[in-house]
């Protein structure tokens, strides 16, 4: 290597003047320069100002571009010329004064070395720095990446994959430490084997648990939350409390060697799992086959792989444990809505199913939306946030009904049950009193002593005919209890009936019918008056409010505004709110299509006989028709067969 390289016409002033052991070079470009410098580090570049001058520029460029690290540039002048010579050319390093001295050089050159050692620390330095800065980015990277992911499992092979990009790790094996119940003193911690990643060779992976103990590398790891780096599974230092299993590799024909396992520990210190990395490659793309390669190929982890492993643990296992706890909190969550959709239904007992039903097949109708590429729904696309979204709100639907009087919730005829058993026992009064009066009347004739056969068989066969009449007139009202069309000719025969009465026990007259039983059988179709109807309508908004009331995390935001809407009408013609088309939520509309469907097809409803699936979707086309429900919603919910997700076969 060339102590000094000579650039330009310094040559003759330093002839003589080298101290010994001191090589020199000649170079003539600026690239002479750069190519000794780079390839072989010159310590010192004596260049005359013309040089500078001619240079100038791209010197400056390779200057600031950081070339010239391994170099000091230095420039011959006279004393008085050294300050302009600098300022004129500020890239240079010094400049050596005139008359050229051995001891002169010689400072210079010593000089020269300690400048461009400082310069080599401070390269190092920098680069040190860099790596730190790109560790620090990928921790930070894939920090972002952990807190982003909730589903646990998929944040278990996050982890492990990112720990094995991290260290150029071959493959890698995640264990969770499961603890034993406080109550359940028989019960031992355990160390479930969650997953494993290989990138050599595959292999079928079951999950199992294993005694939580110091027998294994990882449960010894778990249980002192000490790192352990090993740099040959197959030769362990002595004395190590842990054996490593040959199964694996047996089975597979894989070859552990290094391995590094780290303890994941929570915001508490405790252990909650452990990371195990196997094989660290000197080139992470090596694919170890045959297991030749992997005595060559394979080196020891190293303290940083071990710092960096810490680092990602710690982020892991907080990542993890917000992960359970937001899953805890969802499968509390959806106990509740379970539990309310159970009350609801408790209350009536005829519909029960029916949320389930309805949030099944709206959830299958957005999921074929999905899929649907001509308008108006091309762009209609659903996250699973917003398929949970549905869900809930399709389960919740009917929440309100907790808010209706359940007589009225339950009433499956246009008389309650209390006021059709008064109707019998009046008419059997009447048909007893019937009875008295006509005794009465022939024991009357009898003692009058007047009376023929023929009469009293006259007698009886009116009296007969008087209590078929009842019975008939029973069996009309009867017939017009049921939650059917109301014919009419059954309608005048109820309006003659309000002039039809009978003597009670104290002489009163009393009709066979109140008004108000009148009115309740009057009811031209289903078996609910217009105030009772009112009624059942209003459990959509106390759906709404009770949904209002919970605080709903910002993905299922809309809950309430879908169940409120799911009456309501394109037309206007709904309820409660009488919306228009474009007021009403896609999802909402789905909805109505489940709940119009679920309620005519349902076979456990004892008021009504279910109705084929043609036939109900005959029913909701004529209210497609009539610009009541969505016609592309219609088509979808027809070609895609959606009701086979609750109607077999």
């Amino acid at each position: 290597m060339a102590n000094i390289l000579v650039w330009g016409k310094t040559r003759d002033l330093i002839a003589g003047e080298i101290p010994a052991g001191i090589t020199t070079e000649e170079v003539d470009s600026l690239a002479s320069v750069q190519g000794v410098v780079e390839g072989r580090g010159s310590t010192l570049v004596l260049a005359d100002p013309a040089r500078l001058e001619a240079e100038k520029a791209a010197l400056e460029a390779w200057v600031r571009g950081g070339g010239n690290r391994r170099a000091l540039l230095v420039s011959v002048a006279e004393a008085a010329e050294a300050d302009e010579l600098i300022r004129r050319f500020p890239f240079l390093d010094d400049v050596l004064i005139k008359p050229i001295t051995a001891t002169r050089l010689r400072l210079r050159l010593d000089r020269a070395l300690d400048t461009i050692n400082s310069r080599r620390v401070i390269e190092q330095l920098d680069d040190a720095l860099v790596r730190k800065s790109q560790e620090l980015h990928e921790l930070n990277s894939i920090g972002v990446a952990l807190s982003a992911q909730r589903d646990i499992n998929k944040l278990l092979e996050l982890i492990l994959a990112k720990a094995r990009d991290i260290t150029a790790a071959d493959a890698g094996s995640l264990y969770l430490v499961e603890r034993g119940h406080e109550n359940d003193a028989a019960a031992e911690d355990q160390l479930s084997f969650e997953l494993t990643q290989n990138a050599s060779v595959v292999y079928p992976f079951k999950k199992s648990r294993m005694p939580l103990s110091e027998a294994s590398i990882a449960g010894y790891a778990a249980l002192t939350g000490q790192i352990v780096n090993v740099a040959d599974a197959y030769h362990l230092p002595a004395g190590s409390p842990f054996k490593v299993s040959r199964s694996f590799d047996e089975k597979s024909g894989y070859r552990t060697k290094s391995m590094l396992v780290v303890p994941m520990r929570d915001h508490q210190d405790t252990v909650i799992g452990v990371v195990q990395l196997i094989n660290k490659k000197r080139d992470p793309r090596m694919v170890l086959q045959p297991v030749s390669l992997v005595e060559e190929s394979v080196v020891p982890f190293t303290s940083v792989d071990e710092e960096l492993v810490t680092s990602l643990a710690s982020q892991a296992a907080v990542a993890f444990e917000n992960a359970r706890l937001i899953q805890d909190m969802k499968d509390l969550f959806e106990s509740f809505v379970t539990a309310s959709v159970t009350a609801v239904e408790s209350r009536d007992p005829t519909t029960s199913g029916h949320s389930r039903r309805v949030a099944t097949l709206t959830v299958g109708i957005a999921e074929t939306l999905d899929t649907v590429e001509a308008r108006p729904f091309r762009e209609v696309r659903f996250t699973r946030d917003q398929l949970q979204e549905i869900r809930y709100a399709s389960l919740l639907h009917d929440f309100g009904k907790v808010g209706v009087r359940e007589k009225v919730l339950i009433k499956g005829k246009k008389l309650y049950v209390g006021e059709m058993l008064l109707i019998k026992q009046r008419f059997a009064y009447i048909k007893r009193t019937l009875e008295a009066e006509h005794m009465r009347a022939k024991l009357e004739q009898i003692q009058s002593g007047q009376t023929s056969r023929d009469l009293l068989v006259e007698m009886d066969r009116a009296y007969e005919t008087q209590r078929e009449e009842v019975d008939a007139l029973l069996r009309m009202v009867m017939q017009a209890n049921e939650p059917t069309i109301l014919e009419e000719e059954s309608f005048r025969a109820l309006m003659d009936l309000t002039g039809r009465s009978f003597a009670d026990a104290e002489g009163s007259r009393q009709p066979f019918l109140t008004p108000n039983e009148v009115a309740a059988l009057s009811i031209r179709k289903g078996s609910l008056s217009e105030k009772e109807r009112r009624e059942i309508e209003s459990h959509v908004t106390h759906t709404f409010r009770f949904l209002s009331e919970i605080p709903w995390t910002g993905e299922f935001r809309r809950v309430p505004e879908i169940a409120y809407a799911h009456h309501e009408k394109l037309d206007g013609t709904g309820y409660p709110r009488r919306l228009k088309a474009v007021e009403i939520p896609v999802q909402s509309r789905m909805m109505a299509i489940s709940d119009i469907f679920d309620a005519l097809v349902a076979w456990d409803r004892p008021y009504k006989k279910a109705v084929p699936v043609d036939k109900a979707l005959d029913i909701i086309g004529f209210e497609v028709k009539e610009g009541k429900c969505d016609k592309e919603l219609l088509r979808i919910f027809v070609e895609s067969k959606v009701w086979h997700r609750v109607i077999p076969g």
